[in-house]
C-alpha cells in the first residue's frame, strides 16, 4: 500500500518545525502583553511583521531563504496568531513598541525590518519613533495611513479595488458576530480577489489564517488595528521622514501606483519596486522576487 502523508501541522510550534532554518517558536512578555514570535537562521538581525488576516506564517515561503543569511525573528503583532489580544494598544505607534521591547528582551541591536500590509505601518512607525534600533525597512503593499487615507469613500472610482473591509473592520460588535466560526468565507473571497493566482495560497495556510481569526476575540483584536487608524494619521503629522533607507514593493495587480504616490514623503532615501505578477500577497504569490529584491537591498 502506499504510504498515506502525515496530517500537515496547524500549531505554530510544529510549523515552525516543518521550515527548513531550525526555526522554533517561542513567546515573551512585553509591553502590557504576549508576543509570539518564530526565529531561525543567524547573521544580521531581520525582524517580519506580517498583516491581516494572516499570522507569521505568511511568510514561509521565503523564511528558509532569508535563514541562510540573516537572524530572522517572524513576529504575530499584538492581537494576531498566537500574541495577546489586550482591550487596547492597537495603534502602530504602540505596535512598534512591542517589538521594540522584544527586540530589547532578546537582546538584538538595531535590526533591518520587513512588514506587510499592517505589519508594514508598524515597521515604519518603528522606524520613526525608534531610529537608533532601525537600520533598513521595507514596506510591501502598504504603506503607513496618511491624511489621504481619511478621504477614501464608499464609491470607488472605475476600475478601482473597492477596500470596503476598512469601513467593515471599524464597526463594533457586529464583524465578531458575522465572522465568529465562519471566518474562512471572508479568507476565501480575499484570497480569491486580492491575489493575480488564488492558488498561491493553498488550503493548507487558509486554514491555519481560518483556526487564527475564528474566535470572536481575534476579530475583535484585529479589526482595532484598523479602528486606530485615525490616531494613526495624527501621529504621522508629528513624525519627521526616517532616515533609515526605505524599499516599497507593490503588487502589480494592487497598490504599486499608490505606494509610488506616498512612499517619497516617508522618508530621505525611499525606493518603490513593482513586483509583477502579483496581487496583494506579495511573500505568497511571488516569494522568489521578494528574496530578491530583500537581498539586493538588505547586503
Amino acid at each position: 500500500m502506499p504510504e498515506t502523508a502525515a496530517p500537515l501541522p496547524f500549531d505554530d510550534a510544529a510549523l515552525a518545525a516543518s521550515l527548513d532554518g531550525g526555526f522554533t517558536s517561542h513567546h515573551a512578555d512585553v509591553g502590557g502583553t504576549r508576543l509570539h514570535y518564530v526565529e531561525g537562521g543567524s547573521g544580521d538581525p531581520l525582524v517580519l511583521l506580517g498583516g491581516w488576516p494572516q499570522t507569521w506564517w505568511q511568510w514561509r515561503k521565503v523564511l528558509p531563504a532569508l535563514a541562510a543569511r540573516h537572524r530572522v525573528i517572524a513576529v504575530d503583532l499584538r492581537g494576531m496568531g498566537g500574541s495577546g489580544k489586550p482591550a487596547t494598544g492597537y495603534d502602530k505607534k504602540t505596535l512598534a513598541r512591542d517589538v521594540h521591547a522584544l527586540l530589547g528582551r532578546l537582546g538584538v541591536g538595531p535590526a533591518h525590518l520587513v512588514g506587510h500590509d499592517i505589519g508594514a505601518m508598524v515597521a515604519y512607525a518603528f522606524a520613526a519613533n525608534h531610529p537608533e534600533a532601525t537600520r533598513k525597512i521595507v514596506l510591501l503593499d502598504v504603506s503607513h495611513p496618511d491624511e489621504s487615507w481619511a478621504r477614501l469613500t464608499l464609491l470607488p472610482r472605475q476600475g478601482e479595488r473597492h477596500k470596503w473591509w476598512f469601513a467593515f473592520n471599524q464597526v463594533h460588535g457586529l464583524p465578531e458576530q458575522l465572522l465568529a466560526g465562519r471566518f474562512h468565507l471572508l479568507l476565501d473571497w480575499l484570497f480569491e480577489n486580492a491575489t493575480a493566482d488564488p492558488a498561491a495560497v493553498d488550503a493548507h495556510a487558509r486554514e491555519v489564517y481560518a483556526r487564527a481569526y475564528d474566535a470572536p476575540e481575534a476579530v475583535r483584536a484585529a479589526n482595532d488595528w484598523y479602528r486606530t487608524f485615525t490616531r494613526d494619521i495624527a501621529d504621522l503629522a508629528t513624525y519627521a521622514p526616517v532616515t533609515a533607507p526605505i524599499l516599497a514593493l507593490g503588487g502589480e495587480y494592487s497598490n504599486h501606483e499608490s505606494l509610488v504616490a506616498a512612499v517619497p514623503a516617508l522618508g530621505t532615501d525611499t525606493r518603490v519596486v513593482r513586483v509583477d505578477g502579483s496581487g496583494h500577497y506579495l511573500p505568497e504569490e511571488r516569494p522568489e522576487a521578494v528574496i530578491e529584491e530583500l537581498t539586493r537591498f538588505l547586503g
